[in-house]
């Protein structure tokens, strides 16, 4: 049984594990545990033994991890993100909190519907540590993985074959826009068409993201293409200031859009894309979830569902809500 060596696994093992990982040298890592290289080599085969694996190929330039190494360094890390985690959360409820709730938010989120759940959150629950922690989905899925992140909200995607499987919900869909400054010159034309966008060069997000297939969807369904100049940026204030100092013409999620032009910060272009999107939650199957973490998630619901009416309150300018 599997037991007999999970039984001898100390967090001391688990050090040795993610360093030798790190290292992929016995000596560099035996120095850095403060042991020695024949202690730790003889550590590393008798777990191999114990486990009836071989978790690192060992050549002239040192070590590399074979596929039931990544398996098993894998699951080290989580365990060592799952103590951080602890630690911090003990530490918080020294200090008169209510625990401490990470939440990952794509650019899609991080916009309007991850500032609105946390917002939620906080009046919910005035004594939570809120983190939000704005990303890519591939790194932000590869955060929950290891227990960096309780709660993942963003573009509906494939979660790859290497990561474990998530809870999904998918939360809305919506259309995507095109954008420009509040005094780009196409908004003084009375109608504009594909011909007079595609004067203009355009910022879009990358090759590959949720966001770009669907704006590539909505261009294929017009019989257009990008334009051959393109700028491929996959940060939001990054593209706000690209579009505000300049003439290019950027895409947004429908309610991101809809944020940013109520703060003054862009305009739709009145220019239907056929292109659509969806926005999901990810959280990680093989837990019991913390309170905290269950009432998050219901905070995401509520913020997302009753976005429409919310935003024009929460971000409009001093003056004009």
């Amino acid at each position: 049984m599997g037991t007999d060596w999970t039984d001898r696994i100390r967090l001391r093992n688990l050090r040795f594990l993610l360093s030798l990982a790190r290292t992929r040298n016995l000596s560099r890592s035996a120095a850095s545990l403060h042991t020695t290289q024949p202690a730790l080599s003889k550590w590393l085969k008798d777990l191999e033994n114990d486990i009836g694996l071989t978790l690192f190929d060992r050549h002239a330039r040192g070590l590399t991890p074979t596929v039931h190494g990544q398996v098993m360094i894998a699951h080290a890390r989580r365990i060592e993100a799952q103590l951080d985690r602890a630690a911090t959360d003990m530490r918080i409820l020294s200090e008169g909190g209510a625990g401490h709730v990470a939440l990952g938010a794509s650019g899609v989120a991080a916009t309007e519907a991850g500032p609105l759940s946390v917002l939620e959150m906080a009046a919910r629950m005035p004594n939570l540590r809120i983190d939000l922690v704005e990303g890519t989905m591939d790194l932000l899925l590869g955060q929950l993985a290891q227990g960096d992140l309780d709660v993942v909200l963003g573009r509906t995607v494939e979660v790859p074959d290497s990561l474990p499987e998530f809870n999904t919900e998918v939360l809305y869909t919506e259309a995507v826009d095109l954008v420009t400054r509040c005094d780009h010159p196409l908004l003084q034309h009375g109608e504009i068409g594909w011909d007079d966008v595609q004067r203009y060069q355009w910022i879009v997000w990358p090759r590959g993201s949720p966001i770009r297939k669907a704006l590539e969807d909505a261009l294929a369904a017009a019989g257009r293409r990008l334009p051959p100049n393109y700028i491929e940026s996959n940060s939001v204030i990054a593209n706000v200031t690209l579009l505000n100092n300049s003439e290019v013409i950027g895409t947004a999620s429908h309610r991101s859009a809809q944020i940013l032009s109520g703060m003054d910060m862009l305009r739709i272009l009145p220019l239907t894309l056929q292109g659509t999107g969806s926005v999901s939650l990810y959280w990680r199957r093989d837990e019991l979830l913390p309170r905290p973490v269950e009432q998050a998630l219901d905070c995401i619901r509520w913020a997302v569902r009753t976005g429409d009416s919310r935003p024009a309150e929460l971000f409009l300018p001093a003056g004009k809500a």
